[in-house]
Parts: C-alpha cells; structure tokens; sequence
C-alpha cells in the first residue's frame, strides 16, 4: 500500500460517500413519510360506469366495494367481471401514485461512484 493512501479512498472520495449516505438518509425519512402518506390516501377504480367501485390505500390495501343495485342485476358472471375490473382499475391508479411519489422522492439520489 503507497504511503497516504489509505484504503484507496483519498479526501474527495471521501466527502462524496458522506454526501451519499446524507442523500440515502433524507430518502429513508421521505420514505417513512411518504408511507404514512400513501397509507391515508384513498384511490378510487371503478367499472361499468361507475356500477361497481373499488376503494384502496396508496399501498393498495382494499378499502371497499360498493356494486350497485343494477350491477347486481346483471347476473354473477358480469358482476364478477366487472369487480375485478374495478379491481384492476384502482390498483394501477394505486401503482402509478405510489411509482410516481417514490420518482418524486429519489429522483435527486445521485450516488458518487456506483
């Protein structure tokens, strides 16, 4: 090992792993933050115009379902089509919100080196 080296690392390497692991704790508090905000949001999908809705958090826990009277005369293999199209349809409202806070989030994160 050359004299003053070290483990490779000189001083500039150096504050930039300490501004990385500053940047990486700002985003590990965001992230707490931003569960809990995820966990209060409530996003809606719906199908058959709004016949049948889907209620779930930001982290896509089902929250309810509401079927409407005229949903439940459409017989029970419309009725479950349009469930889990409802299903689907706030689950990929659910996933677009949650990809686009945790972008919003990282998206200063630039690590030095890596």
């Amino acid at each position: 090992m050359a004299q003053g080296q070290g483990f490779g690392f000189g001083l500039g390497k150096m504050k930039e792993l300490t501004e990385a692991i500053k940047k990486a704790q700002q985003v590990q508090e965001g992230a707490k933050q931003l569960q809990e905000e995820l966990e209060d949001m409530r996003i809606q999908g719906e199908a058959g115009g709004g016949k049948v809705t889907v209620t779930m958090s930001g982290n896509q826990e089902p929250l309810d379902v509401s079927i409407s009277e005229e949903a439940l005369g459409e017989g029970a293999e419309v009725l479950s089509d349009l469930v889990l199209a409802a299903v689907k349809d706030a689950y990929g409202k659910s996933t677009e919100t949650m990809k686009g806070k945790m972008e919003d989030l990282t998206g200063g994160l630039n690590l030095p080196g890596f």
